[in-house]
């Protein structure tokens, strides 16, 4: 194994459970049950393996073959969609009111409506998914990546808006990370390349 797949290997795993591990230690777990608990780590673990599917897609993961990289892909893909509806369960049970203005676009909260957003282009994602053989591949992933975008920036933005158990830097770092993925895996697979044709 070489310095550099090293370093690559280390700097996913630390992205990955750095956040989570920090979120365990937040003082804010003291006041919640354990369902609160529960989606909000459902949440965590859902923005943190968001960083695998960009990095699969474009086979940016050193030591994973092509096709090991497409099986892996879609299945974090299905973990991510349960992990989701775990979150908005989980909250729910908790506190159906505020869910339900959330899913109506009626929450007061901008960290709210940044978070439907990326929910329901996640599970418009997965269905394009689903459907792939449907599509030419540049229709689709023209399609489907535009809407793993929106999923990405919402996920983002409804984490860093949010002043709860996830620890701040960490918070911060692992958007950005996520971000710069993204970016490269749509720039190295020239995803939108079908509009300039």
């Amino acid at each position: 194994m070489t310095l550099r797949t090293m370093l690559i290997w280390a700097v996913v795993v630390a992205a990955l459970v750095v956040p989570i591990a920090a979120a365990a230690f937040s003082p804010l777990l003291q006041w919640r049950g354990p369902i609160y608990i529960a989606a909000g780590f459902a949440g965590i673990v859902a923005m943190a393996l968001m960083l695998l599917q960009p990095l699969l897609a474009a086979r940016l993961l050193p030591g994973i073959m092509a096709q090991q990289s497409r099986r892996f892909h879609r299945g974090i893909g299905v973990v991510l969609i349960l992990a989701v509806v775990a979150h908005v369960v989980g909250l729910w049970i908790t506190s159906p009111p505020d869910v339900v203005d959330v899913l109506l676009l009626r929450s007061p909260t901008p960290f709210s409506l940044w978070g439907v957003a990326a929910m329901w282009a996640l599970f418009a994602a997965g269905f394009v998914a689903a459907l792939r053989r449907r599509f030419s591949l540049r229709v689709w992933r023209l399609v489907h990546t535009t809407l793993v975008v929106i999923v990405v920036t919402g996920t983002v933005v409804h984490a860093l808006l949010i002043d709860g158990t996830m620890e701040t830097v960490s918070k911060a770092v692992l958007g950005v990370i996520l971000g710069v993925a993204t970016l490269k895996a749509v720039s190295d697979l020239r995803c939108w390349r079908i509009l300039r044709r």
